[in-house]
C-alpha cells in the first residue's frame, strides 16, 4: 500500500478534499461503531459462559483495553510515518483479526485463544478513537472542532445498531455450528474489516500528508519572500507545550471520572431493586450523550475557544456527580439527568481536548503524540473502571460519584491557567 499526495496541491479545492475525507471517516466509523458495539455487548457474557464463572468475567473488558492501549500506540507511530490510511486500516484490520479470533475461541472452548483475541480485538476501539484526528488534520483552526466531532457523532449510528443486531447475528451463529454468545463477533470482524477497506480505498488523498504538503509548500513559499521570515520569531515551544499537556489532561480526566461513574451505575441500580430494563435505559441516554451532541459542540468550541469548553466540561461532570449522589434510591430520573450529564461533559472534554492537542503539536509528531495521549487516556478508563469498584466497596456509590466530581473540576483552573500563560 503506497502512500500518495498530489504533485500539486495547489490544483485541489481545499473545501472539496475535507469534505471527501469526512465522508470516508464518517463511513468508516459508522461501521467500526457496530463492530465495537456489538463486541463489547456480549464479551463478559461470553467470557462467563466458556469459564463456567463470573469471576473473570470482567477480564475481557481488561483485555480489551490494554489492547487498545497498544494500539493507539501502534497506529499513531504508523500514522506518523506512512499517513492516516494505512494506520487506521491497519488498526481495524487488526480489530476484525481479533474479532475472528474469539470466534475460533468460542468454538474450540479455548479460553487462552479468547483472551488472546480480545487483547488484539481491542484494537479496534482504538482506531475508533484515533479517526477523530484524521478529521482535522486539515481542517481551518476555526474550523477543526466542527471536523472532529463530524467523525466523532457517526459512531453513534454504528453504536445503535451493533447491540440490536445481537439477537440476529447470534441466531446466524448458531445456524453456522458457532456458540451463540460469540454471534456478534461475526458482525464485528465484517465490519471492522469493511471499514478498513473503505479507509484502504477511499480515504485518497491521505489528509495528513496532504497536510504535511501543504505546510511544506507554504514554508518554502514564506522562506523564498526576502526579509519576511528572517525576522519572524520561532513557535513558542513553551506554549505549546502547555497546550499539549492541558489538552491531555482535559481527555484523560474526563474519561477516568466518565468510566468510573458509568461502570458503577448499573450495579448500584441492581443492588437497589431496579431492573435490567432500568439500567439500560440510563446506558442508553448516557451514550446518546456521549456522541449525539458533538457537531453542537464542534461549534461552540470553535465559536468560543477550546479553553471554555474544557472548563465546562470539568463543570458538566462536577454536576453529573452531584446530581448521581443526591439521588433516591428508588428513582430512576434523576440517575438519566445524571448520566446524561456524565455523557455530556464527556462529549465536551473530547472534543476540545482533541482541538487542544491538534493546534498544540506540530505535523511533524502530531499522529505520533496523537497516539500517545490515547494511550493515557485508555489507561485512564482502566484505571477508573478498576478503582470504580473498589471506591463503592468501602465508601459507597455516592461518594465515587462527588469524588469523581471533584476530580473533574481539576480542569477548571488548569484551562484558566494555560488560557491566561497564552
Amino acid at each position: 500500500m503506497t502512500n500518495t499526495v498530489p504533485a500539486r496541491t495547489e490544483d485541489l479545492s481545499h473545501a472539496q478534499v475535507q469534505r471527501r475525507i469526512l465522508i470516508v471517516l464518517v463511513a468508516a466509523q459508522v461501521l467500526s461503531g457496530a463492530g465495537l458495539a456489538a463486541g463489547v455487548a456480549v464479551g463478559a457474557l461470553l467470557a462467563q459462559e466458556m469459564l463456567g464463572s463470573t469471576g473473570l468475567a470482567g477480564l475481557p473488558s481488561a483485555l480489551g483495553t490494554a489492547g487498545s492501549a497498544l494500539a493507539a500506540l501502534a497506529v499513531g507511530r504508523l500514522s506518523q510515518a506512512r499517513g492516516r490510511r494505512p494506520g487506521l486500516a491497519a488498526g481495524y484490520l487488526a480489530g476484525a483479526v481479533g474479532s475472528a479470533g474469539v470466534i475460533a475461541a468460542a468454538v474450540a472452548g479455548n479460553a487462552v485463544l479468547l483472551f488472546l483475541s480480545l487483547f488484539v480485538y481491542g484494537a479496534g476501539t482504538a482506531t475508533n478513537l484515533q479517526a477523530r484526528y484524521a478529521g482535522a488534520d486539515l481542517a481551518s483552526p476555526a474550523h477543526r472542532a466542527s471536523a472532529v466531532s463530524t467523525v466523532l457523532v457517526a459512531t453513534t449510528l454504528g453504536g445503535v445498531v451493533g447491540p440490536s443486531l445481537a439477537a440476529p447475528t447470534g441466531d446466524l451463529a448458531h445456524t453456522l455450528g458457532i456458540p451463540y454468545l460469540a454471534g456478534p463477533f461475526l458482525l464485528a470482524g465484517a465490519a471492522y474489516a469493511m471499514a478498513a477497506l473503505i479507509l484502504a480505498i477511499w480515504l485518497r488523498p491521505d489528509p495528513l500528508l496532504l497536510a504535511g504538503a501543504l505546510e511544506a509548500e507554504r514554508t518554502a513559499a514564506e522562506a523564498a519572500r526576502p526579509g519576511d521570515a528572517a525576522g519572524r520569531p520561532g513557535p513558542a515551544v513553551e506554549g505549546h507545550r502547555s497546550l499539549l499537556l492541558t489538552g491531555a489532561l482535559v481527555m484523560v480526566l474526563t474519561q477516568l471520572v466518565m468510566v468510573a461513574i458509568m461502570t458503577m451505575t448499573p450495579v448500584h441500580m441492581h443492588d437497589h431493586g431496579h431492573g435490567t430494563g432500568a439500567s439500560g435505559l440510563v446506558i442508553a441516554v448516557h451514550i446518546a450523550a456521549m456522541y449525539l451532541p458533538s457537531p453542537l459542540t464542534g461549534r461552540l468550541v470553535d465559536r468560543h475557544g477550546r479553553l471554555t469548553i474544557a472548563a465546562a466540561s470539568g463543570l458538566t461532570l462536577l454536576a453529573a456527580g452531584i446530581v448521581a449522589a443526591n439521588a433516591p434510591s428508588d428513582s430512576v430520573t434523576p440517575l438519566v439527568a445524571a448520566l446524561a450529564l456524565l455523557g455530556l461533559g464527556w462529549n465536551f472534554g473530547i472534543v476540545a481536548g482533541t482541538a487542544i492537542i491538534t493546534d498544540a503539536v506540530p505535523l511533524a509528531a502530531r499522529a505520533r503524540t496523537q497516539g500517545l495521549v490515547d494511550v493515557a487516556i485508555a489507561i485512564a478508563g482502566a484505571t477508573g473502571g478498576m478503582a470504580s469498584g473498589l471506591v463503592v466497596a468501602a465508601a459507597g456509590y455516592p461518594l465515587l460519584t462527588i469524588g469523581g466530581g471533584i476530580l473533574a473540576l481539576v480542569i477548571v483552573p488548569a484551562a484558566v491557567a494555560t488560557a491566561r500563560s497564552r
